[in-house]
């Protein structure tokens, strides 16, 4: 795919899932913030960056049609050897900052961590030109990103610092902010960084 496809790869082939600077083993905010949806089994997620997140196991309980994008093959690999029989979902190995293969319109967009490694004002141009050709009108996006005046590196690689204001203002007028909230994570190694949580709805019409 790409060099930074690459990059991934190594990561989730070089380290167990708990020594990755993003995991979370409590996943508890991710889940409040969905927890206003109800989310239910006529409903189509799609999950940027699922990597081998304990999220998935959850989103899985609620009988919905998950869509598990990730950069790394190997991320995607790791995680299929732990689901099981009857779950519905597919897979999807895509650089998020390149136009997103066609698939069926999704209820809820979710991204922790993903949107904050692109850089290029071209990528995050398509990163959000791919997230409103894949929501369904009434649909909802969470988005889980450093926050301001946080870490500037992440995996090795530099970020992008949000505010919920620059959600807003990328994601335009259709959406409308529902929640939001600053979040101090710890990461596996004791090192606070600071995130934004923010959920938005596409109006209907």
């Amino acid at each position: 795919m790409t060099n930074r496809s690459e990059h991934w790869d190594a990561i989730f082939s070089e380290k167990d899932d708990q020594d990755l600077g993003w995991y979370e083993h409590d996943i508890s905010q991710t889940l409040k913030f969905l927890k206003p949806i109800e989310i239910n089994a006529d409903q189509r997620l799609f999950v940027a960056g699922a990597g081998t997140s304990n999220l998935v196991d959850e989103l899985f309980k609620t009988g919905a049609y998950l869509i598990l994008n990730d950069i790394s093959i190997q991320a995607l690999s790791k995680l299929e050897s732990r689901l099981t029989a009857g779950q519905r979902y597919q897979t999807l190995h895509q650089d998020m900052s390149t136009p997103l293969a066609q698939i069926e319109p999704v209820d809820i967009w979710i991204d922790r961590a993903v949107l904050h490694f692109l850089l290029d004002e071209s990528a995050i141009t398509q990163y959000f030109d791919n997230l409103r050709a894949s929501l369904r009108r009434g649909g909802y996006v969470l988005l889980a990103e450093f926050a301001k005046k946080g870490a500037e590196k992440c995996a090795g690689l530099p970020v992008h610092q949000y505010c919920v204001e620059e959600m807003q203002e990328r994601l335009g007028d259709e959406f409308v902010l529902l929640e939001t909230e600053d979040y101090q994570f710890v990461n596996p190694r004791g090192q606070k960084r600071p995130y934004v949580y923010a959920l938005f709805q596409r109006q209907a019409t």
